[in-house]
C-alpha cells in the first residue's frame, strides 16, 4: 500500500490536488484503498482541459446551420404507414429490437428519496414510473408476440435500489434474463478554481457524466456484446422520465430503414420560441441538436414561409439507433459540457461545507452530440400529447401534475 500511496502523492503534487487526501488518515483500510484507486483512475490532464473550457463560449460563427428535414407522422398516408409498419413489425417479431432506458437520476427535485424511476404518479392509482414503462413494453411484446430485451442504465448512486425494485416486482414478468442493468460513468466535480472536490465521506466527489455517456457505458459494461449475441439490430433509447415514450414503434423503425439511415429521432413542435428544449438542425451538413442555452434569439424567433418556427423541432430524447451506429459512436469521445451546481463537500480544513448557491462544476456529455458523427438521420414529428410527458420539475411545466394529466388523457383517448 505504501508504494501505491507514494504514487498517489506524487500525482497529486504534480497537479496541485494534494487536498484529496485530507481525510485519508480517518478512513478505514478498505476506504483508503478505494480512494487511492479513485485517484489513480482520474485523468488529471483531461480534467484540467475540461476546466479550461468552462469559460469558452460556444460559437457557431463559420458554421452553416439549416433546419433538419422531418416527416410529420400525421401526414403519412394510411397505405404508406401500413407498408412502413410492416417493415418494423418484422424486425420486432424476429427479436431484433431492444429498448434502453436511461435511469441514472435520483428523484431529489421531486422530493423523492430514491431512483426517479420509482417515483409514483397518480394515474388513477399511485403507480411508479418504471411500472408504467414496463406496461408499455409488455403490451408491445403481447401485440407482436415477441421478446423485447430491456436494458436499464443506472448510476453508482441508485443501482442497488433500482435492481432491488425490479427484483421485488419480479422483473415485471419479463424474466431476469431479459432485463439487464449497467452503470453509467462518472467524472470528478471541480470548484471554481479547478480543485477537485472531496465528498462528505472523504472520497473523490463524482457526478454522472450525462446521457451522452451511454454509448461508452454500453461498450464498457458488455451491453453491446450482449445485444449482438441476441441478434439485436435496432435499439430505442429514451430517458426514464418521459412516461408517454412510445418505446416500441414499428413505424419509426420502418421509416428509418426505408430512408437507409442508421439513426432516428422523434420531435415535437416547440410551444414557443423560448421553450427550454434543444432543437434539431443540420450543422455543416451533419444532423445536430443545438441546446436551448446555446441557440441565439434570432434563430429561436425565425419563421418559415408557412409562419412556423424555422427551428421548431424539439429533441425529446427519444432516439432509435442501429447497432452499427452505436458501435461506431461508443469508441469515440463526445464533447463534455459544464453545468454549475450546488455541491456539498469537505474543504481543505476538513470542514463539511453545505453551499446555498452553485459552487461547483460537473461535466456532462449529451447524447445528441453523437448525431454529428452520422451522415444523416430520420426525424419523425409526433404529437406532444401522445408521446411526450416528462417528469422533471416538482411543480409547473413538466411536473408530476402535467405528466399525470397527459397520461390519463392519452389512455382515455386510446380506448
Amino acid at each position: 500500500m505504501d508504494e501505491k500511496l507514494d504514487k498517489v502523492r506524487n500525482i497529486l503534487k504534480k497537479y496541485n490536488q494534494e487536498h484529496l487526501l485530507i481525510w485519508y488518515n480517518k478512513l478505514i483500510e478498505q476506504k483508503r484503498e478505494e480512494l487511492c484507486d479513485q485517484i489513480l483512475n482520474i485523468n488529471f490532464e483531461y480534467m484540467q482541459q475540461l476546466f479550461n473550457q468552462i469559460k469558452q463560449k460556444k460559437e457557431f460563427k463559420g458554421c452553416e446551420i439549416k433546419p433538419l428535414p422531418y416527416i410529420d407522422k400525421q401526414k403519412i398516408s394510411k397505405e404508406e404507414r401500413e407498408k412502413l409498419e410492416k417493415i418494423g413489425i418484422e424486425k420486432i417479431k424476429q427479436g431484433k429490437y431492444a429498448v434502453v432506458t436511461m435511469a441514472g437520476g435520483q428523484g431529489t427535485r421531486l422530493g423523492h428519496n430514491g431512483p426517479k424511476g420509482t417515483f409514483e404518479l397518480n394515474v388513477g392509482e399511485k403507480t411508479p414510473i418504471f411500472t408504467l414503462l414496463a406496461k408499455t413494453i409488455r403490451e408491445a411484446e403481447e401485440k407482436y408476440d415477441a421478446t423485447i430485451p430491456w436494458y436499464i442504465m443506472t448510476s453508482r448512486e441508485n443501482n442497488r435500489s433500482t435492481v432491488g425494485f425490479f427484483i421485488r416486482h419480479n422483473y415485471f414478468g419479463k424474466g431476469e434474463e431479459n432485463v439487464k442493468f449497467f452503470i453509467q460513468n462518472e467524472l470528478p466535480m471541480v470548484d471554481t478554481n479547478g480543485k477537485i472536490l472531496v465528498d462528505e465521506e472523504g472520497m473523490v466527489k463524482q457526478a454522472a457524466d450525462g446521457h451522452g455517456g451511454i454509448f461508452e457505458a454500453m461498450r464498457k459494461n458488455g451491453i453491446i456484446d450482449d445485444m449482438k449475441s441476441r441478434g439485436i439490430e435496432w435499439i430505442f433509447i429514451a430517458g426514464v422520465d418521459n412516461v408517454l415514450a412510445k418505446m416500441v414503434d414499428p413505424l419509426l423503425v420502418g421509416l428509418t430503414i426505408s430512408n437507409n439511415h442508421l439513426a432516428a429521432g422523434k420531435s415535437v413542435v416547440k410551444r414557443n420560441p423560448k421553450e427550454k428544449v434543444g432543437i434539431f438542425c443540420r450543422k455543416d451538413n451533419r444532423p445536430s441538436v443545438i441546446e436551448y442555452t446555446e441557440i441565439t434569439p434570432d434563430m429561436a424567433e425565425k419563421k418559415n414561409e408557412n409562419g412556423e418556427l424555422l427551428f421548431g423541432e424539439s429533441h425529446i430524447l427519444c432516439n432509435l439507433f442501429n447497432i452499427k451506429a452505436i458501435e461506431q459512436i461508443a469508441v469515440k469521445n463526445l464533447p463534455y459540457h459544464s453545468a454549475f451546481k450546488k455541491a456539498k463537500y469537505i474543504d481543505e480544513h476538513g470542514v463539511i461545507v453545505v453551499p446555498e448557491e452553485p459552487n461547483a462544476y460537473k461535466f456532462e456529455a449529451f447524447l445528441f452530440d453523437a448525431f454529428e458523427m452520422l451522415e444523416d438521420m430520420t426525424i419523425m414529428r409526433v404529437k406532444r400529447e401522445e408521446e411526450f410527458a416528462p417528469v422533471k420539475n416538482a411543480e409547473g411545466e413538466d411536473s408530476p401534475e402535467t405528466a399525470e394529466k397527459l397520461y390519463i388523457e392519452y389512455m382515455k383517448n386510446r380506448k
